[in-house]
């Protein structure tokens, strides 16, 4: 391939390397140049272009890319059309991705022309997920080296999707005076949503004595009508030979291993009884957040049967995020705790339920004031931090609606996206040096500073190690303050979705405030507004 800048006048055929525009002429990068294309250029007064012309042997970048990616095994995966030289490879089924990094690493060797970027191994992967994408760098490549790709992933797969098999499973929990209830409750939630992915179930549960022969008689109990066990035991495993592993084996199994180089996880176990596993499960498996528990149980519902070589050889990457509630040394004592709470105003939404009279929600008046400036001074009272107020659509009649007040206003070019963006914008702003941030909408008139007070007094008394959400009549609602430790899930938001999902997974306690009708009454359309007491303008 030869690539530079060319007379036009023997440019025809060559591929443009970037997009190009002239008068009225806009031509894309990658378009090949026909001979109405170079007349045209040429009224336009375009004496040369930069552009590729291949020679004997190369192949253009999306021809390349669709031949490497027809080389992979279709199982269970759907392949995008090829575009830009790049094919995208989705999961077509829920399961546990798996790659060979030694095919992966040999891939790319072949020529840096070609590359194949996918998942980690043994990640757990929806219907949907992007599991992997094939680009060609260049606008076209040898067609040897693709040939010489597609020949590789045609003998040796690089990667794959196991699809989940659902599960029968039993829960055996031990008792002790120390273990309260409501945890052992929790628990069993806990268990129930991880099984979801997969169409696993939670049969059975038995809680009895901390004690080898009453988990023993349990797990003999069940597993004639199961095809998983797992156990949480009340008090963690501290040998071999303590009570859940002991239990195993007098219930007629095997223990092939305890522990595993994975923290939070190192506590569990790993048995059979025939050919039934039995999981005994970490404390931290008591928390939806992602630990060893996890790696171990997207396995064996994918039909792999982790050894004690594969568990030993989970160490590089093993260290997980810190959790609140592991113990000391890691645990930050209560007083570095690194400052205030900042309130984030999001005021950037087009309000598409307004109708198309084009009135602005967040303009309308309450009492003479604008929404937007309403929640402004609500969050201005109410904190001792930064506040922060995102825009968007009509930024600058919102801008305005705020003049005079003491906040950072932040605007956001993708609001149309959806709320995620939105908050990323606002989380940027704030930066990490505080304790938590108190989210809020422009658009719900019954939260006052006396509500964001309450909140984030609760919040305070949490030390910011919790989740605080307000709620009416105990269903969920708004505003919600995120501590520092969700963070970074925040900033890989994508879409129009908010932080309910972090909220629910992020392993934190999560502390709801009763706030009355208030916590659920946002307005989103001319009626709702004016039953609130609120005058549209234009």
């Amino acid at each position: 391939m030869r690539f530079g800048s060319m007379p036009l006048t023997e440019a025809e055929g060559v591929i443009l390397a970037h997009a190009l525009k002239a008068g009225t002429l806009k031509l894309a990068k990658g378009h090949r140049l026909s001979a109405a294309d170079i007349a045209a250029l040429a009224e336009a007064d375009v004496a040369e272009v930069v552009a590729a012309r291949l020679e004997a042997g190369d192949l253009p970048e999306n021809e390349a890319a669709a031949r490497v990616a027809a080389a992979v095994a279709p199982d269970h995966l759907r392949f995008s059309q090829a575009a830009t030289g790049r094919v995208n490879i989705y999961a077509t089924v829920a399961g546990l991705f798996v790659a060979d990094r030694v095919v992966v690493d040999r891939l790319n060797r072949i020529d840096p022309a070609i590359t194949l970027a996918c998942l980690a191994d043994h990640v757990a992967v929806d219907a949907g997920d992007m599991v992997a994408t094939i680009k060609i760098i260049p606008l076209a490549v040898l067609g040897a080296s693709v040939e010489q790709a597609a020949a590789l992933l045609r003998a040796e797969p690089a990667f794959e999707v196991k699809p989940f098999t659902a599960r029968r499973a039993a829960l055996i929990a031990t008792e002790l005076p120390s273990l309260k209830l409501q945890v052992m409750d929790k628990t069993r939630a806990v268990l129930a949503a991880r099984l979801l992915q997969s169409g696993s179930r939670i049969d059975t549960e038995l809680r009895v004595a901390h004690a080898e022969e009453a988990v023993a008689a349990a797990i003999a109990e069940v597993k004639a009508a199961h095809d998983l066990i797992i156990v949480f035991g009340a008090s963690a495993v501290a040998d071999p030979q303590d009570v859940v592993p002991a239990a195993i084996r007098r219930a007629g199994g095997v223990v092939e291993h305890v522990g595993m180089p994975v923290d939070p996880g190192n506590l569990l176990i790993l048995g059979r009884v025939g050919e039934i596993p039995v999981l005994g499960a970490p404390g931290c498996a008591r928390s939806p957040r992602e630990n060893g528990f996890d790696w171990i149980l997207d396995r064996l519902l994918a039909g792999e049967w982790p050894t004690p070589t594969d568990i030993t050889g989970l160490g590089v990457g093993g260290l997980l995020k810190e959790i609140p509630t592991r113990p000391q040394p890691r645990e930050k004592a209560v007083s570095d705790r690194p400052g205030p709470v900042a309130i984030v105003v999001l005021a950037a939404g087009r309000a598409s339920r307004m109708g198309p009279e084009g009135r602005y929600k967040l303009l309308a008046e309450f009492n003479g004031v604008p929404l937007v400036r309403r929640a402004a001074e609500a969050a201005l009272a109410a904190g001792n931090g930064k506040v922060v107020v995102v825009t968007g659509h009509r930024e600058q009649e919102i801008r305005a609606a705020l003049a005079g007040l003491p906040v950072t206003v932040v605007s956001n070019p993708d609001y149309a996206s959806g709320m995620a963006s939105s908050l990323v914008a606002g989380l940027a702003s704030v930066g990490d040096a505080v304790s938590g941030i108190l989210v809020m909408l422009a658009d719900m008139p019954g939260i006052g500073s006396e509500q964001l007070s309450k909140l984030i007094a609760a919040f305070d008394a949490e030390a910011g190690q919790a989740v605080v959400r307000a709620v009416a009549d105990g269903q969920r609602g708004n505003p919600v303050i995120l501590p520092r430790e969700t963070f970074a899930a925040v900033r890989e938001l994508v879409g129009d979705v908010g932080a309910r999902h972090i909220v629910e997974r992020c392993g934190l306690p999560v502390i709801d405030v009763e706030l009355g009708a208030a916590a659920r009454l946002d307005l989103d359309t001319p009626e709702a507004i004016v039953a609130a007491g609120g005058v549209l303008k234009e």
